[in-house]
């Protein structure tokens, strides 16, 4: 009798104790307090992840006033692919580019391709509103034609939706974290896009392609983040190889991009090889010392990391229309984006971003 009355409030106490602890991790994630905390928990059926999309897509638009957007259009779909055509309403563009900037000419007399990509780091939510900004000013200032994107989680892409309306964005993929590309609407037009799973990921991982023309010229681009952490090498070369066929596969008129966080490093690439009609854009470039690191955590105090790595894990691959008579795209400039940091104290992600030009000849 005894032994029975026991248990049963340790049952109810173990329940409590746990769900005050997931509180008060939501509370230290999400910068607020265990009221709140509860609250969004209890409306979600205590999933952690559920309950954070929650709180921070309701944060963001709080933060900056965004109004609710409309339904998506229902629009044909490979796999999970989600394509943003028709922007909300009430919005304010936070990407539209600045007359002051000199980074890049206007769309009507500029013939050049300008493609930024970034692993924004979605799944860190500390600050994740002023970040999501911070990402969007950036946009503003290069005014990229397209912008690949890694590790989005479903509140960073709503907002991008609401204050980044010059760009049709792609997902690739609906839950957690994922890929994305944004396509700046005047100056790329968007014919369609598929998603390819890599069949043996441990990390939900794929390879994101879309279709797209460009001043008359067919591209084909490509992002993708690649599995992480060293032990994770054998994989992340597999899928290396994945994205390096299908570059050497595509058609010959057309130009193919690939850029992404790839988690490599130069002795997995070397293992895998390259196609001879693929090259590195760093390479090409001249392996220029001020973009090698997108990954450094002596510069970038994000994770307050207590050791030292510095490494060039986000690249960009080419392999330029081998057709006779089609245009050939080659880069001529590359540099690290978001060096600087938020009025938070923290940077945009803690990955830099790398920005690139590239010149029809």
């Amino acid at each position: 009798m005894a032994s029975t009355s026991s248990s049963e409030p340790a049952s109810v106490s173990n329940v409590e104790e746990n769900r005050t602890r997931i509180c008060d991790e939501f509370a230290a994630i999400a910068g607020t307090d265990s009221a709140v905390a509860q609250c969004y928990l209890a409306d979600n059926e205590w999933e952690m992840e559920k309950a954070l999309n929650s709180f921070f897509e309701a944060d963001m638009e709080r933060v900056f006033e965004v109004e609710n957007s409309p339904e998506k259009e229902s629009i044909p779909k490979t796999e999970q692919k989600k394509v943003e055509e028709k922007p909300p309403g009430d919005c304010i563009d936070l990407t539209e580019g600045s007359p002051a900037s000199a980074c890049k000419p206007s769309d009507e007399d500029d013939d050049k391709l300008s493609l930024i990509t970034w692993n924004v780091d979605g799944i860190d939510t500390k600050n994740l509103a002023e970040r999501a900004r911070g990402l969007c000013s950036f946009i503003a200032l290069y005014t990229p034609d397209v912008v690949f994107l890694q590790e989005l989680i479903p509140p960073y892409v709503q907002y991008l939706k609401k204050r980044a309306v010059s760009y049709l964005i792609i997902e690739g993929g609906e839950e957690q974290y994922f890929t994305g590309m944004m396509l700046k609407k005047s100056r790329v037009r968007f014919l369609e896009s598929e998603i390819f799973a890599y069949p043996t990921t441990q990390m939900m991982r794929n390879l994101l392609v879309a279709q797209v023309e460009f001043r008359g010229q067919k591209l084909c681009l490509m992002t993708s983040h690649l599995e992480s952490c060293k032990a994770h090498a054998k994989e992340r070369m597999k899928q290396l190889q994945v994205a390096m066929d299908r570059m050497r596969e595509a058609h010959g008129d057309v130009t193919v991009l690939f850029g992404g966080d790839t988690n490599l490093r130069d002795t997995e690439v070397a293992k895998v090889g390259l196609p001879s009609s693929v090259f590195d854009v760093w390479e090409r470039l001249g392996r220029q010392e001020h973009c090698r690191y997108t990954w450094d955590t002596k510069a970038n105090s994000n994770l307050a990391a207590p050791y030292v790595s510095r490494c060039r894990f986000d690249r960009v691959y080419v392999r330029p229309a081998t057709t006779d008579g089609v245009p050939r795209l080659f880069p001529d400039h590359m540099a690290l984006v978001g060096l600087e940091k938020l009025d938070c104290g923290r940077f945009t992600s803690d990955h830099w971003g790398i920005y690139c030009s590239f010149t029809a000849s």
